[in-house]
């Protein structure tokens, strides 16, 4: 097989050696080991040799993209496995990888348990895994990047089918259309691969911190059956990795042109249907009152006594969600339980110290001893987000104005030299997880303290974190470890770090402001990067494939969390306004496809989407062969913490808190 002509251009622009590129094809019969040729096409593109199915091959070139695609007909009913290799002629050595949603760099943050350069240089993985079904390298010696890109001509026709076999070679007894990418190291050479079905090598990743032996899928063709392939490979000049990063974002939004859903529903409906999780998860029965939003059953959502002021529980974010709302719908019960919440926080809700209490299990008094920056920021985030709620409409609430103060000011102590703070402390000031991953949730409050209580302190610090974000996540684009049960490469990393940049853009002014948004801007990429941009297919008998889940405008967790979520709070926003400022139409475009997606879930009356209460929206989706140790794809976790979900939502829904949170007054 020829090299291919895009491939030529990109290893002489780099100044190395041509590498001739490989396509193979493995044949299975029922009982058999498969059989494995290399391909040889003749000038008309056509495979040479006497193979059970005919294979043609057409290239064709516009610009920097090459159109690659494959013909496979069966000539007698046979089982296949096509695969192919795209060399770079790029040393490894100078080279970062990039496949969004799953891979940064090298995945040198992750476990070794999890996908990583510790454990292999070659890597295969299932197209569903993606936010986009592609794979890059990057030169950083040359500043030459490589894609190699999935085309489907009809997303609407994707199928995927439930293997027998978790490893190994495996016969599907179906049809799917789910293909492999990846990459390898050869002979210190870094190329690109391709497969269809599914190639998983030389590990599949099936559950958290959980490897398993590799896959290789084989497809069935009937007699003359034909099935078409196509890949799209694409050579791109970039200035650093971040650059790389947003070429390869804007290419695939381009390609793809993903569209919002229709008849989505109203911002005025979803907030309808999500109050009712306020008013059925209010447990009362502790000094401290919450809404019951962690560790709970999808299938009965009967409440716990796991208190959580952040994260995953995002108790008091949620009172404020529903003081608003009751307010402006009269609702007196809702005001009563947003109320109570309020105040049973403000009497037992702190530690002696004056930190949030943040996780606790009420109905054994088990208060968790481990403090963190990003439960703490959330916490002051959303009573300011009170507090200014409340200033706007003439009341003032003194007590909460002196508690949130000693809260920021304990904040900004504990801040370190280089402007970071640590993910996870004692009450005492001692770290216990040092690394600054977290860092930008604290940005957000500092900044909304400064507006707020105009004390320069909190400016000051809230700059010092910009410039640690500038210098150590976004300079370097290592966005890592700010969710906080995993330590890996994460989209809340990259989330926090770009509305922390835009936040700042909002108290600064000329070449400050601008540096901020430039900021901002470039994590944004990172972090769109999670959001697919595409539908995933589904198996017949998966839940979510047969209520017409489409997975477009959702993201993608993490490297070890590989399930996708509705965490977006201010980020749609974000996004347009970065439209506007920018010129950029794709950022606003992609904010109405996550906003119109992310709602197609909601648990109602005439469709429950499986899970037990109206407006718990649900958590840990599952759209790839990956689970967090119940179900598996198609369905959800059997626990699930709807409390941040709502929150998350409702933030979206609530575009009108970033300008008033930052109104001059």
């Amino acid at each position: 097989m020829k090299i291919l002509h895009l491939i030529c251009a990109v290893v002489l622009s780099c100044g190395t050696a041509s590498v001739a590129s490989a396509a193979g094809i493995s044949i299975k019969y029922p009982g058999m080991k498969s059989t494995s040729y290399r391909l040889e096409f003749d000038a008309s593109g056509k495979a040479r040799g006497n193979l059970p199915l005919e294979v043609l091959r057409k290239s064709t070139v516009d610009g920097d993209v090459e159109n690659v695609v494959y013909t496979v007909k069966a000539k007698e009913r046979c089982w296949f496995s096509l695969a192919d290799t795209v060399p770079t002629g790029m040393a490894v050595g100078g080279c970062d990888f990039y496949m969004p949603g799953f891979w940064y760099h090298r995945n040198m943050r992750s476990p070794e348990k999890a996908p990583s350069f510790r454990s292999s240089t070659d890597w295969s993985v299932r197209e569903d895994r993606l936010s986009s079904p592609l794979t890059g390298v990057y030169d950083t010696v040359s500043r030459c990047g490589v894609s190699l890109m999935r085309i489907q001509s009809d997303f609407g026709a994707l199928s995927d089918c439930v293997p027998q076999n978790l490893s190994g070679e495996v016969m599907l007894p179906g049809t799917t259309s789910v293909g492999s990418v990846g990459f390898c190291n050869d002979g210190d050479k870094a190329s690109l691969v391709c497969a269809f079905p599914y190639v998983e090598s030389p590990k599949r990743y099936i559950r958290k911190l959980t490897l398993i032996d590799p896959v290789k899928a084989f497809m069935k063709l009937d007699k003359d059956q034909t099935v078409t392939l196509s890949w799209q490979i694409r050579r791109s000049e970039c200035a650093d990795y971040s650059d790389f990063v947003a070429d390869t974002w804007n290419y695939c939004y381009d390609t793809m042109k993903p569209l919002p859903l229709p008849d989505a529903m109203s911002d005025s409906e979803a907030k309808h249907y999500l109050s009712k999780y306020f008013v059925s998860s209010f447990v009362d029965d502790y000094k401290l009152k919450f809404f019951s939003g962690h560790a709970m059953r999808c299938d009965d959502c009967i409440s716990t006594d796991a208190y959580q002021v952040g994260f995953v529980g995002r108790v008091l974010l949620n009172a404020f969600n529903a003081f608003e709302y009751a307010e402006k719908n009269s609702d007196s019960r809702l005001a009563e339980i947003s109320a109570s919440i309020l105040g049973s926080v403000y009497e037992y809700g702190f530690t002696p110290e004056g930190y949030f209490i943040e996780d606790v299990r009420l109905g054994g008094n088990e208060i968790s001893q481990e403090l963190s920056i990003r439960r703490q920021s959330e916490g002051a985030y959303a009573i300011l987000t009170w507090l200014n709620y409340e200033r706007m409409r003439g009341r003032r609430h003194p007590e909460w104005d002196r508690r949130i103060r000693e809260v920021m000011d304990r904040i900004v102590a504990m801040q370190n030299v280089d402007g970071s703070f640590p993910r996870k402390f004692r009450a005492d000031g001692s770290h216990i997880d040092p690394t600054g991953g977290s860092t930008p949730s604290a940005t957000l409050p500092l900044t909304m303290a400064y507006c707020y209580y105009k004390d320069k302190r909190y400016l000051e610090s809230a700059r010092r974190t910009g410039d640690y974000l500038k210098t150590e996540l976004i300079d370097k684009a290592d966005y890592f470890s700010s969710t906080l049960d995993a330590d890996c490469e994460d989209k809340e990393a990259s989330l926090y770090a770009s509305t922390a940049m835009y936040y700042l853009s909002r108290v600064t002014k000329g070449k400050e402001r601008e540096r901020n948004l430039d900021l901002c801007r470039k994590a944004a990429y990172f972090c769109l990067s999670w959001y697919y941009m595409w539908d995933v297919p589904f198996a017949s008998g998966q839940m979510l494939g047969d209520i017409g889940f489409r997975s477009r405008g959702w993201g993608n967790v993490s490297v070890e969390n590989n399930h996708i979520d509705v965490f977006v709070f201010d980020f749609a926003t974000v996004l347009r306004k970065l439209s506007e400022h920018y010129g950029e139409p794709r950022f606003s475009a992609f904010a109405d496809v996550i906003s119109s997606s992310m709602l197609q879930l909601m648990p109602v009356a005439d469709n429950m989407y499986d899970i037990a209460k109206t407006g718990y929206y649900p958590e840990v989706v599952q759209h790839t062969t990956w689970d967090y140790g119940r179900n598996g794809k198609g369905f959800y976790n059997d626990i699930f913490a709807p409390g941040w979900t709502v929150a998350s939502l409702w933030q979206m829904l609530s575009p009108d808190r970033l300008d008033y949170v930052f109104e001059k007054r």
